[in-house]
């Protein structure tokens, strides 16, 4: 009995000593682990950190290339847009140019129309005139159709002064007498419309012409000149609208009428007085036989 009391102590201290070897056994090994997983860890955490600075370096590496890359699409973007503005301003350039050299022809082929003779057709007669002849007929006539007589006048006058041989002479000349007729000038119409009977004796304005002359003659009174001018008109010109005119005009001009304005215009003859005879002188005297 004693000896198991006496051996409980030994194997209680027996055991207390087993723990504590098993105890500092678990924990040495628990510290190994501890540090070996410390260590684990610190060498993932130095290669974490190592990939972190690897991916900073990377992201910076990438950063600055884009900002280059940025800096650099912004020169091209600026560039780009130069080129745009040069290639918007040279299109310009050339649109303008196209333009004004467009306008330019156009102005040197309306010179050059204006230069070049054209075909007219004048009382049914085709001929070629020069543009500036014909531009100065048409100037005329349209004062003329504008009711300015006198100006009418001078333009057509410096016409067939300037273009005497030019298809648009009779009418000319033809307009110009018309003219002088539409301001009263009688004197100056009769010999306008004679001068283009004289210069242009086949022209188809001679009967026009004619009836003009006769017109003027009526207001100048010159009743006899008027009815041989519209009579010349019916015998030379007996199928023209001129003629049947002239029949209508010479019909209001009566010969009696004419015929008494000339002995109105011829003075009586005074009659010379004779000498009375003195009575019984013409009769011989009678001798006295007685």
């Amino acid at each position: 009995m004693a000896l198991a009391v006496l051996a409980m102590p030994i194997a209680s201290t027996h055991a207390a000593i087993f723990g504590d070897d098993e105890a500092r056994k678990a924990i040495l090994e628990l510290r190994d682990n501890l540090a070996e997983s410390n260590r684990q860890q610190h060498d993932a955490m130095d290669a974490l950190a190592k990939r972190i600075e690897q991916l900073e370096n990377r992201i910076d590496a990438l950063q600055h290339g884009l900002s280059e890359s940025a800096s650099k699409n912004d020169a091209t973007l600026v560039e780009l847009a130069k080129l745009r503005g040069a290639t918007e301003e040279l299109a310009n350039e050339v649109s303008t140019g196209q333009k004004r050299e467009k306008d330019l022809y156009a102005d040197i082929d309306t010179r050059l129309h204006k230069l070049e003779p054209t075909t007219v057709t004048v009382d049914g007669r085709n001929a070629t005139v020069e543009r500036d002849e014909q531009l100065s007929y048409e100037a005329a006539m349209g004062l003329f159709r504008g009711n300015d007589f006198r100006g009418a006048i001078n333009a057509l006058s410096a016409f067939v002064a300037r273009y005497p041989q030019s298809v648009y002479g009779p009418t000319a000349q033809f307009w110009l007498g018309s003219s002088y007729y539409a301001v009263k000038d009688f004197p100056a119409s009769v010999s306008a419309q004679s001068a283009l009977l004289e210069r242009y004796p086949d022209s188809p304005r001679v009967p026009e012409a004619l009836l003009n002359i006769a017109a003027s003659q009526v207001e100048l009174n010159d009743r006899k000149g008027a009815r041989a001018t519209l009579s010349r008109i019916i015998n030379d010109y007996p199928n023209s609208d001129a003629a049947k005119l002239a029949n209508e005009r010479l019909a209001t001009i009566p010969v009696e009428k004419e015929k008494l304005a000339a002995k109105e215009k011829t003075p009586a003859k005074d009659k010379v007085p004779t000498k009375d005879k003195a009575p019984g002188k013409d009769k011989a005297p009678v001798k006295d036989n007685k």
